[in-house]
């Protein structure tokens, strides 16, 4: 019997379990467990707290699928709500280790203790083909031509955190993300597979994702999608530096500084607190 806590944020869901209540039992089958959503508890994937040697506090990340994810944005946010209003962490700014590096946190904390909005430091992309990884000559993959079907399709492949592919659309249409988004995700030129980050710019301000995640499917909202969205479509000069983010499942804050740092801030919220009797 595991102790659990399920959240969302942005409508991106996860199980957040402490390490000592799966001590000796891998992670990856953990996840297919409790994320399916017809024998499980139902998640986009699971967390795993575990305690750091050089931050605050560790996270373990798994896709619902069982893969092993080196970050992931709507589930930080979740995973720093969980570890302050729980006290595992007792302040309001700290670091959080993750397989994407160290990420910190900043919380805004309302009367009642709460952690009202986080704040992610989501660090400065790589744009190189190598990092992403990307099967190409070009030493960026950023507006080129991928073939779909026999159709050429432009895409935009950058490093945050995890690999992310975006492709700029006029009109958001959830048929075409669920169509070829997973085409993408598996395309040979992406040894590592990649999320595929489907956009609408609606002004320099103002835009729309649409998400198809690696390892897990379409999902409700992607925050390191977000980001990585963001950081190209500034790069190709369609928004400025501070862009509303609307995804299916709400709304992220996203800003760019001086030194190309991406900073993400959105909300997450508890769903519940529960006892599962995982069966492996």
């Amino acid at each position: 019997m595991i102790n659990f806590s399920k959240m969302h944020g942005a409508g991106n869901d996860f199980v957040i379990i402490m390490a000592e209540e799966v001590s000796g039992i891998d992670y990856s089958t953990i996840a297919k467990a409790v994320c399916d959503r017809h024998f499980g508890i139902g998640a986009d994937g699971i967390m795993v707290v575990e305690e750091s040697k050089t931050s605050d506090v560790r996270m373990h990340y798994y896709n619902s699928d069982g893969s092993l994810g080196e970050m992931c944005g709507n589930g930080i946010r979740c995973f720093s709500k969980f570890v302050y209003e729980k006290v595992i962490v007792k302040k309001e700014v700290f670091t959080v280790e993750t397989l994407a590096g160290e990420k910190v946190i900043n919380l805004t904390v309302d009367k009642d203790g709460k952690a009202e909005k986080i704040l992610v430091d989501m660090g400065v992309p790589s744009l190189e083909a190598k990092d992403v990884p990307v099967n190409t000559e070009n030493l960026r993959f950023i507006n080129e031509d991928i073939m779909i079907d026999g159709i050429s399709i432009k895409v935009s492949s950058i490093l945050m955190g995890v690999p992310h592919t975006i492709v700029f659309t006029e009109e958001l249409n959830e048929e075409t993300v669920c169509k070829i988004g997973p085409i993408i995700e598996k395309h040979n030129i992406y040894p590592r597979k990649t999320n595929v980050n489907f956009v609408e710019i609606i002004n320099e301000e103002f835009m729309k994702v649409d998400t198809w995640e690696r390892g897990a499917g379409k999902t409700l909202a992607c925050g390191t999608g977000v980001c990585a969205s963001v950081f190209v479509a500034n790069l190709l000069n369609y928004v400025g530096k501070k862009v509303l983010v609307e995804v299916p499942g709400g709304k992220l804050n996203i800003t760019i500084d001086h030194s190309n740092r991406v900073f993400m801030e959105g909300t997450a919220e508890f769903i519940c607190d529960g006892k599962y009797y995982l069966n492996i």
